[in-house]
């Protein structure tokens, strides 16, 4: 969710109810900045008033990175947008090109992207397994293309592709 603070648009990261024993009940909120990716945290009474940024998804393909920016195209008009790497450092490692994303648009600026809820990935570098290591289900740290690592089952070899889930980095299976 975004939410004006400000006057700005910030993205909600974490939100949590207090209510003290004796006095007002609070809303404590964590935000981050859609024009420099800095985090702030705030706390809300209950009367305070918030307003709600009205954001708008557009479906575009990410094309590359071009510096500290990340270049998407909407398939339909071929319109481009820029979006800062600030805003999405945290999921950068699961765009490859063509990946169909949601761009979020406020006021005709592009302040974040909405990613798939997986993504097939190629693995590029991986250790070997070590013999006998098979009790609980062993895993271990591979390369994906975008330079990512992720835990993976011991089975999984250099070359193959791998389901990886976007919002806890977590394998999901293998891709034929």
């Amino acid at each position: 969710m975004y939410l004006i603070f400000k006057g700005k648009p910030h993205l909600v990261t974490k939100t949590e109810f207090m209510s003290p024993g004796k006095g007002a009940a609070v809303m404590r909120v964590k935000y981050k900045s859609v024009e420099n990716g800095s985090a702030i945290e705030f706390t809300y009474k209950t009367n305070e008033q918030i307003e709600i940024a009205e954001v708008e998804k557009k479906e575009m393909e990410f094309l590359y990175r071009d510096g500290a920016e990340l270049v998407f195209i909407n398939s339909k008009t071929y319109d481009q947008a820029s979006i800062p790497l600030s805003l999405i450092e945290d999921s950068v490692g699961f765009l490859i090109p063509n990946l169909k994303c949601w761009v979020l648009w406020y006021k005709d600026e592009a302040i974040g992207v909405g990613l798939p809820p997986n993504v097939t990935l190629k693995v590029v570098e991986s250790p070997n397994e070590v013999a006998g290591n098979r009790i609980n289900a062993p895993k271990k740290t591979v390369k994906v293309e975008t330079g990512m690592e992720v835990q993976v089952p011991i089975f999984i070899k250099m070359g193959e592709k791998v389901l990886i889930d976007t919002t806890s980095k977590e394998y999901l299976g293998r891709v034929k």
